[in-house]
């Protein structure tokens, strides 16, 4: 069977936005509303996705008798010409056909002529931005996981170098207890692994096909949408029309998976610009990923981490646009959606941007060591160390705290470290105290002791390396 029209309009009757679909109306679209209605020089980078989705729909028209082998042939030419043109940077855009379906399909005609007018039977533009955008999206979540990859490897092999470097760790800010710098990176491994895993679960119901919910209602023609979807490698159809054309949720969830993957980042980069003060001096980023001062030749700056940072609101925001897009909206279709592309096109290049200058930033980390121990020996980092110590003689935990308190406060008028004060004095806040206190005091020996499943003593620091190792191969 071949749709024939009802008119005879001519092969460029797409050449201009307005008879594209303004039959009814009596005046032009004034050029102002052109431009204010216009999506295509940001939804252009969709192209491949339409072609996608076109030639996918073509076949399954032929395959159903809907058009026939020769407009099939004519469809499929048609399109690599226009795909040539496109990729070499010859294909013109049009902001009379306001979109990029309508360009592709005005060449299209320009092209093949009738068969290019019968490729938009069964369908609509609204289930067609849908099926567009979806396409679009699982490619780049796959290449997004890649990148969590890729910094979750260098991530590793930074922590692979430092599994025995003693570093402060803290809560309130304040020197808390003394943990394994490798067991610190391997905190942001696990972040960026369920990173990885929300990614993979988004993608399931991104990759959902709404072509043949057509308008809103569906349409007369006897689609096979499952072979579309089959065609396309999707994993089932959308099963509502008026859902399939107005769903937006899967942008706004990988949006906010994005977001939760930004706020990963923006934390490690909060650690990585106060460790790289002289105030703390842990570490140094390599120079290719500072910048220095215009009037103040001494500084190097990591503009890196504190612009990843400032772009972690960017992505947040545009989040709850998305959002805020949405919840007005009836149902079925409304140009509203247009405005999903561009917060969405932006969260994606910010995102794959900041993992990949992430990567090759943790691979120049310069890691340095005393400075840390040093710092972990001005916080009373073993104080805990000391009071299970003091439990393990038989003292209830609360009273062993209460007596280490006064410890500690003692060395701090002293201004010395809690293993600086001597046996005896020691043994005046608890007389159980033995010489062995002194192996519990010292930081390789709070390091040793935390022997636990998702600890932070060496060994299993070890072993959390080999386990990520191994699922990343």
């Amino acid at each position: 069977m071949s749709s024939k029209p009802t008119s005879a309009p001519s092969d460029n009757q797409l050449d201009n936005k307005s008879q594209a679909w303004s039959a009814l109306f009596s005046e032009p679209m004034s050029d102002l509303v052109k431009r204010y209605t216009s999506s295509v020089f940001f939804d252009k980078r969709l192209w491949l996705a339409d072609i996608t989705g076109s030639l996918a729909h073509a076949d399954m028209l032929c395959h159903q008798g809907i058009i026939n082998a020769a407009d099939h042939a004519s469809i499929q030419s048609g399109m690599a010409t226009i795909r040539s043109e496109i990729e070499a940077g010859h294909f013109e855009w049009k902001l009379d056909l306001e979109d990029v379906h309508l360009n592709i399909e005005a060449r299209l005609t320009q092209l093949v002529g009738d068969a290019g007018k019968r490729l938009h039977t069964g369908r609509s533009r609204n289930d067609q931005v849908a099926t567009d955008v979806r396409l679009w999206l699982r490619g780049e979540i796959d290449l997004i996981g890649g990148l969590l990859t890729d910094l979750q490897k260098a991530l590793l092999a930074l922590a692979d170098k430092n599994v025995d470097v003693i570093l402060p760790g803290f809560t309130h800010l304040q020197v808390a207890q003394p943990v394994s710098f490798g067991h610190h990176m391997l905190a942001y491994v696990e972040m960026f692994s369920r990173d990885a895993e929300r990614m993979q679960d988004v993608r399931r119901r991104v990759n959902r096909l709404p072509l043949g919910a057509a308008a809103l209602a569906g349409t007369s023609y006897p689609l096979d949408r499952e072979r579309v979807a089959q065609t396309l490698g999707m994993e089932g159809v959308c099963q509502n029309s008026l859902d399939a054309v107005s769903d937006r949720d899967f942008a706004i969830e990988f949006t906010a998976a994005a977001s939760l993957a930004m706020v990963h980042i923006s934390r490690l980069s909060e650690e990585l610009i106060l460790w790289m003060s002289q105030s703390f001096g842990f570490i140094d980023i390599a120079d290719r990923f500072c910048t220095g001062s215009s009037i103040m030749p001494q500084k190097k700056n990591p503009d890196v981490p504190e612009l990843a940072r400032g772009k972690t609101g960017r992505v947040v925001g545009h989040l709850m646009g998305l959002i805020t897009l949405m919840k007005g909206q009836p149902l079925a279709y409304n140009k509203d959606n247009q405005e999903d592309k561009e917060p969405l096109f932006d969260t994606v290049d910010t995102l794959k941007d900041t993992l990949r200058i992430f990567a090759e930033m943790v691979g120049g980390i310069t890691v340095k060591p005393e400075a840390m121990e040093r710092a972990a020996r001005r916080g009373y980092a073993t104080a805990t160390d000391l009071a299970d110590y003091m439990v393990k003689k038989g003292l209830a935990f609360r009273d062993a705290h209460e007596v280490v308190a006064h410890a500690v406060k003692t060395a701090i008028a002293k201004g010395v470290d809690l293993s600086e004060l001597s046996l005896a004095e020691l043994q005046a806040f608890n007389p159980q105290i033995e010489a062995d206190v002194f192996e519990v005091l010292s930081l390789r020996g709070s390091l040793n002791a935390r022997n636990i499943l998702g600890g932070t003593a060496p060994a299993q620091v070890r072993l959390q390396i080999a386990r990520h190792t191994a699922r990343l191969a």
